[in-house]
C-alpha cells in the first residue's frame, strides 16, 4: 500500500513533526510512505517539496492579506484564522497519482486550497485528515477559544473586526461543507478531547471521526543518565531544573505570563530552581522570570531528549493545546509534567500519577504542582509512570498499527 501524508512542512512545528515521524514509522514497518510539502527542511529523500519559492510565498502573503483587509488592515489574530483560498496543485503530480491513500495534516498558509480539497476528495482515493487543531471543522479559526458558532455554521467570529451573521467564517463554512460534500473524509483527531469537539460540527456529520495520538520513536527519546546530560549542556548538577519549550517561547499562547507568576511564588520558596528555555525569543521570557533562567534558543529534535534528561520536570502552561508533542518527549525520558487543565493535556498527564495537573489559567496552583512533584518521595514513581505510559501509548508502532487499520478500513 502506497500513502502519501501532505502537510504545509516537513519538520518544522508540530504537527509536522508528527507527520514525519508517522512517515518514519509507516516504512519502518514495511509500507511506501511518502510527504508532500511545500516546505522541506529535512534531507529525508522521502519528502517531496512541491510548489515553486515564488508561488508559495505568494499563495501564503495573499491569504494573509485577505485577512489583513478584512480585519480592516489590523494584525490582530492575523495568524489565528486561515482561508485557505489559495495553494499547490497536488492532484496533478505522479506522486498523488500513483498512491493508494491520502493522508492530509496541517495544510494550511498556502499548501491547500479548499478547491484542491474538493478535488482530491472528487478523485476517489482513501481520505483520511488528522486533525492537529480546530480548522478542518471550523469556518476560518484554529482554536475557537470558547466560541460554540462553529456547531451551527460559523459567523458572529470573534476573531473578525466586523462580526457578522454572513461573515466570512460563515462563508467559508459554507464553502467547507461543499467540498467535502464531494467525498468521504475519515478524521482523526490526536485527542479524545478534539473528537468530541470536532463530532459538535455540521462539518465533520455523515465523516467518521477517530481518535489516535501522535506517535513518537520510544527509542530516540528515552531516559538518560542525568548527571551526563547536565554535564554535556553545561548545566548545574545540584539545581532543581524545569524545562519549557515552545517554538516561540515568548507566544502568550504558551502560558508565559502563568509562568512568570509562578516562578515568584516558586522564588519565595525554593532557592534551587534554574528554568531551562528551549525556544526561540527566549529572552523575552527570561525577562519575566523571578528565578534563574538560561535560553538554548532553537534546539533540534534530535538534541531535545538531552534536555529533557537533564531536566527534573517539563512544565507546559499552555493555555490551547491538543496533544502536544513535547510532553509525549518528555513523558519518554521518564520526565514528570507539569501542565494546566486544558486540551489534551490532561488525557497525558495523569493527575498525580505520571505528573500534576493544574487548574486552568491557576498560576498559584502551577507552582504548587512544581514544588509537589520536585519531592523525592514522589518523583521516581511520577517518572516510571510517565515512560510506560509513553510506550504503551505513543510508541511510534502502536500508533502506525492503528493508521494501518484505519487505511485498510
Amino acid at each position: 500500500m502506497k500513502i502519501l501524508i501532505i502537510n504545509t512542512s516537513d519538520i518544522r512545528g508540530g504537527a509536522a513533526i508528527a507527520a514525519f515521524r508517522l512517515m518514519q514509522g509507516l516504512n519502518a514497518n514495511g509500507h511506501q510512505a511518502k510527504m508532500m510539502v511545500r516546505e522541506k527542511l529535512s534531507d529525508n529523500d522521502n519528502v517531496i517539496r512541491v510548489g515553486s519559492n515564488q508561488a508559495n510565498r505568494w499563495n501564503f502573503l495573499a491569504e494573509r492579506g485577505r485577512i489583513f483587509a478584512y480585519n480592516r488592515f489590523s494584525r490582530k489574530n492575523l495568524f489565528d484564522v486561515s482561508t485557505a483560498d489559495s495553494g499547490i496543485a497536488v492532484t496533478t503530480h505522479p506522486a498523488f497519482q500513483e498512491t493508494d491513500v491520502i493522508h492530509l495534516h496541517w495544510i494550511n498558509q498556502g499548501m491547500l486550497s479548499l478547491n484542491e480539497i474538493g478535488r482530491i476528495l472528487a478523485s476517489g482515493k482513501k481520505v483520511i485528515w488528522t486533525m492537529h487543531d480546530m480548522w478542518p471543522f471550523t469556518g476560518i479559526c484554529h482554536h475557537a477559544a470558547g466560541c460554540s458558532s462553529y456547531e451551527s455554521g460559523c459567523g458572529q467570529c470573534p476573531y473578525l473586526s466586523a462580526p457578522a451573521y454572513n461573515d466570512l467564517s460563515h462563508h467559508l463554512f459554507e464553502q467547507k461543507r461543499k467540498s467535502y460534500a464531494g467525498g468521504k473524509i475519515t478524521f482523526v483527531a490526536c485527542s479524545h478531547w478534539l473528537r468530541e469537539l470536532a463530532a459538535k460540527s455540521p462539518l465533520t456529520a455523515g465523516h467518521p471521526i477517530l481518535s489516535i495520538p501522535n506517535p513518537i520513536n520510544t527509542t530516540q527519546y528515552r531516559p538518560m543518565d542525568r548527571r551526563e546530560a547536565r554535564e554535556k549542556l553545561g548545566l548545574p548538577q545540584e539545581a532543581k531544573i524545569l524545562l519549557f519549550a515552545a517554538a516561540k517561547a515568548s507566544d502568550p499562547r504558551k502560558g508565559t505570563d502563568y509562568l512568570a507568576e509562578a516562578s515568584h511564588i516558586l522564588a519565595e520558596k525554593r532557592k534551587d530552581i534554574l528554568i531551562l528555555i528551549a525556544g526561540s525569543h527566549g529572552k523575552e521570557m527570561q525577562q519575566q522570570l523571578s528565578l534563574p533562567a538560561t535560553c538554548r534558543g532553537y534546539v533540534t529534535p534530535d538534541d531535545m531528549p538531552a534536555l529533557y534528561n537533564a531536566a527534573d520536570l517539563f512544565v507546559t502552561p499552555s493555555l490551547q493545546e491538543n496533544l502536544p508533542n513535547t510532553i509525549m518527549e518528555a513523558m519518554a525520558c521518564g520526565t514528570p509534567c507539569v501542565g494546566f487543565h486544558t486540551g489534551g493535556i490532561p488525557e497525558m498527564i495523569s493527575h498525580q500519577q505520571n505528573g500534576y495537573v493544574a487548574r486552568y489559567r491557576d498560576a498559584a496552583d502551577l507552582a504548587q504542582g512544581i514544588i509537589w512533584a520536585l519531592q523525592t518521595s514522589v518523583w521516581t514513581q511520577l517518572s516510571e509512570k510517565a515512560r510506560t505510559k509513553a510506550l504503551h501509548l505513543y510508541e511510534q508502532s502502536v500508533v502506525v498499527q492503528q493508521y494501518i487499520k484505519v487505511y485498510h478500513a
